[in-house]
């Protein structure tokens, strides 16, 4: 992909307010688009985050008063749920360390440096709640550059009640919490937001080099 693609996808997205009800994601971009989600790097690539789409326009409503009535809940082709691990503890990397070696062909034993690793500086860190949830962010920009360079509109959200959202979604009690929310969809043509344009500082202020 040239790079004047990429500039000119990351200038016409936006946080779109209003979404076309009539227009669906295709298969094979949604297939993509949570190929992104899947492939997003997490820190020591624990994955402490999982991805719930939700397609039964009921729950879209009850979430939707939820979410200060914002119509992209309901109207969006997807809404996808960011949640992070409430707890990641010892059972949680074990769990990945298994994963680690299914793939990779390893036996257990080989990774116990870096399962200890890990216990040590997450598992046992009394702040790894926040720290999954950040994790989460991570993946929600994987998302949202992906939409972009496939002309698929996106909205991140955070303008929620996470702890609404747990008890709609059955999430009490799972080790799971709402995080953030993306909707995706396509743009409506009364959305006037489109027309705006993009306010950024500029290029000077945001980064600076330190030689």
């Amino acid at each position: 992909m040239a790079h004047n693609q990429i500039q000119e996808a990351l200038q016409w997205r936006y946080a779109t307010k209003k979404y076309d009800a009539t227009k669906k994601i295709s298969t094979q971009d949604w297939k993509t688009l949570t190929d992104s989600l899947a492939l997003a790097p997490s820190s020591y690539g624990l994955q402490p985050w999982k991805f719930l789409v939700i397609e039964n326009p009921e729950v879209r409503e009850k979430l939707k008063a939820v979410s200060w009535n914002q119509t992209q809940v309901t109207d969006a082709s997807h809404l996808v749920v960011f949640l992070a691990r409430e707890k990641v503890d010892v059972d949680f990397v074990q769990k990945y360390i298994n994963r680690v070696a299914e793939v990779r062909g390893l036996p257990l034993d080989a990774l116990d440096g870096y399962k200890n690793m890990m216990i040590e500086n997450v598992a046992k860190s009394p702040n790894n709640t926040q720290w999954a949830q950040r994790q989460t962010y991570i993946a929600m920009g994987f998302l949202l550059e992906t939409a972009a360079l496939l002309k698929v509109d996106a909205t991140p959200m955070e303008g929620l009640d996470p702890q609404a959202y747990d008890k709609i979604l059955g999430l009490e009690g799972s080790g799971w919490k709402t995080t953030v929310v993306t909707a995706l969809g396509y743009r409506h043509a009364e959305d006037a937001t489109q027309n705006f344009k993009k306010v950024r500082f500029t290029d000077e202020t945001l980064i600076q080099y330190v030689k």
